[in-house]
């Protein structure tokens, strides 16, 4: 069965990277969630995607400008006017805490490829060993050195180069650096590419699949797993497939 990730948690509808986006996900039935990370001033590993607080909260300037407590205070949920309720930019400690309390998959996305954040990598994989999550984690980057030196430190933790542009046979590259599975962006994940790698043991998870026709495509495929901003869209679809 095809997986369904919720980007940035149920970001359709709720603030992307919040816990109540990724707890909505859960409610909605999704398998997993995917989040990004980066460090603060005093080396706290926040979920927050852009380098810059700026789209997403009522802040200005860049993550790693502010201390973690600084970054407690802005308003997670201000772009969606429409909650009335604060909402704080998450730890990852918040988030694994979340994570015992249910069988949520998480693709954590290592977001060091603007500023190479200092042993960002050590302190992910120090915390999921912490929460015996190592088996429940998938650790994916644009940045492949990051993923390869994530594989020599923990080779127990899935990892996943994300790519936007065509790889050749990409299951041999994934492979090559000690991946398990690939996260393409979805117009490049064509179908062959897909069994191709899935019959040489790589998984696909493509990324950020929104429109009806490329979750079918993808379902038919037998994809691995897909990530989605609408995962109740995708659980519905999917429901013609099982």
């Amino acid at each position: 069965m095809t997986l369904i990730f919720a980007h940035r948690g149920y970001s359709h509808l709720f603030p992307e990277n919040t816990m109540k986006a990724f707890k909505e996900a859960e409610y909605a039935g999704s398998d997993g969630i995917e989040l990004d990370v980066q460090l603060t001033k005093d080396g706290e590993i926040v979920v927050i995607h852009d380098e810059k607080v700026d789209r997403t909260t009522n802040g200005k300037g860049f993550v790693k400008d502010f201390t973690f407590n600084e970054l407690r205070k802005l308003d997670a949920s201000y772009p969606k006017k429409t909650f009335l309720k604060k909402e704080p930019i998450p730890s990852l400690y918040e988030v694994l805490e979340w994570m015992k309390t249910n069988h949520i998959i998480c693709n954590i996305e290592l977001k060091n490829g603007i500023f190479p954040y200092e042993g960002m990598e050590e302190k992910v994989i120090a915390l999921i060993r912490a929460y015996n999550m190592t088996d429940r984690v998938v650790l994916s980057s644009f940045n492949h050195y990051s993923i390869v030196n994530c594989y020599r430190m923990a080779p127990e933790i899935e990892t996943a180069p994300l790519f936007s542009e065509g790889l050749y046979m990409p299951w041999i590259y994934a492979e090559s650096i000690g991946a398990k599975s690939i996260h393409p962006k979805y117009t490049i994940a064509k179908t062959e590419l897909i069994k191709a790698s899935m019959e040489y043991g790589i998984a696909v998870r493509p990324y950020t699949v929104n429109k009806e026709n490329t979750m079918h495509r993808l379902f038919s495929a037998g994809c691995s797993a897909f990530i989605t901003d609408d995962p109740v869209k995708a659980i519905k679809i999917r429901e013609q497939y099982c």
